[in-house]
């Protein structure tokens, strides 16, 4: 009786690990080529949170058991898969103990709202593309504007030969896809992929003399999605953080 219910503890504790694993492939399979971005986008928004609330009830289940059967082995086994029902919950936890910041319902953002820097090479054709690579005009720069006021070009000390090769250095430190790069007009275009799920942006940065310094402008533009949940504007911060080397 003693190793039947060891054994049980045991199959819990494989039905956690093997839910917690097929979360963690369902967010990252993306980068495998296994399924498009918002393939996995949608399967965790949807199951998720019902797969957590079925391993805990396994686990404390399985746990009562193993209490009763006296089986201590058993019990840890059982409790380690409700430990691992929960953190498949944590998202969820945290969400309702520390609301998620509200962004704006836009997916385009640049430093230069006025003449943000234009597509070239990559155009409406991309693949898995639903957004246009057309700025949505005034409304879209005055909805930036009021929400991310702290995104503005990087006034550069350094000419704009120098500028253009630091900055194509920053986006392959990125890990950014370089698709073009133009030196004679010190411009380049990238693809950047989410750290989670895998979702494709592009990137566009132009270089522009200023006497003899540079002014550096970028534009981050996601493919998929009305908003971005601030994905675009942080990539923007990153990069002019890593181009002034703090």
């Amino acid at each position: 009786m003693v190793n039947s219910s060891s054994r049980f503890g045991s199959v819990l504790l494989f039905i956690a690990i093997f839910a917690l694993l097929g979360v963690v492939l369902t967010m990252f399979g993306a980068r495998f080529g296994l399924w498009e971005p918002i393939v996995g986008f949608g399967l965790i928004r949807t199951y998720l949170n019902p797969v957590g609330y079925g391993v805990i009830s396994l686990g404390a289940l399985g746990l009562v058991y193993q209490l009763v059967t006296r089986n201590s082995a058993g019990a840890v086994k059982a409790a380690a898969a409700s430990l691992i029902g929960v953190g498949l919950l944590a998202p969820m936890i945290y969400g309702s103990i520390q609301p998620a910041k509200q962004f704006p319902p836009i997916h385009d953002i640049t430093t230069d709202t006025s003449h943000p820097p234009v597509f070239r090479v990559l155009d409406d054709s991309r693949a898995g593309a639903r957004n246009s690579l057309v700025y949505g005009g005034p409304e879209i720069a005055a909805e930036q504007r009021k929400a991310y006021p702290d995104i503005a070009p990087i006034q550069s000390s350094k000419p704009a030969s120098e500028a253009f090769a630091e900055a194509l250095r920053v986006a392959k430190a990125m890990g950014w896809e370089i698709v073009a790069q133009d030196p004679s007009e010190m411009r380049l275009e990238a693809t950047a992929r989410t750290s989670v799920y895998g979702f494709m942006d592009d990137v566009v940065v132009v270089v522009t003399p200023v006497d003899s310094a540079s002014r550096v402008d970028i534009r981050s533009v996601s493919r998929i999605g009305r908003g971005d949940r601030g994905v675009n504007a942080a990539r923007i911060r990153a990069f002019i953080k890593a181009f002034e080397g703090e």
